[in-house]
């Protein structure tokens, strides 16, 4: 799996013109799933980012978890993000896991940051074709990738 962090001021996802969910600060998720992933990424990826220490504290140093800062989360799947420009032009998502193995896991990550940030997080609509706006605060933007865990 792979994630896009940002922290965010605020972040919304439009579908069809009508807006789905959004959120006031806080983390925007991108996610991608590749056929190799399991809960065991999941668990990974979710004990990184409800403890990583990137919201700050009373010294403006970055020193607080989402937990600690109160934050919310927007959730959006994202296939391009296993995307390869190996070879030509045009991007190869060979690597992307098709629906019937991404959806369940994508319905598995919503339940466990739910769970771990101790209450619900908004999403996107999986497979949908999403408008994405953000504020980035910061910007504080992290690649995380549980195949690499550096």
């Amino acid at each position: 799996m792979r994630i896009l962090l940002q922290r965010v001021q605020k972040a919304s996802v439009t579908i069809n013109q009508h807006l789905h969910s959004q959120i006031g600060p806080g983390l925007l998720l991108l996610l991608g799933i590749e056929s190799a992933d399991t809960s065991e990424d999941i668990e990974w990826l979710v004990g990184k980012i409800v403890q990583m220490r990137i919201f700050n504290d009373e010294n403006e140093v970055m020193n607080k978890s989402i937990l600690d800062a109160g934050g919310d989360i927007l959730l959006v799947s994202q296939f391009t993000l296993h995307a390869s420009i190996k070879k030509g032009n045009r991007p190869s998502y060979i690597k992307a896991a098709r629906p019937e193995i991404a959806t369940p896991l994508y319905e598995a990550m919503i339940s466990r940051l739910s769970k771990a940030l101790g209450k619900n997080i908004s999403t996107g609509s999986f497979g949908a074709d999403m408008q994405v706006a953000l504020i980035n605060d910061g910007p504080v933007t992290i690649w995380m990738d549980s195949k690499d865990r550096k």
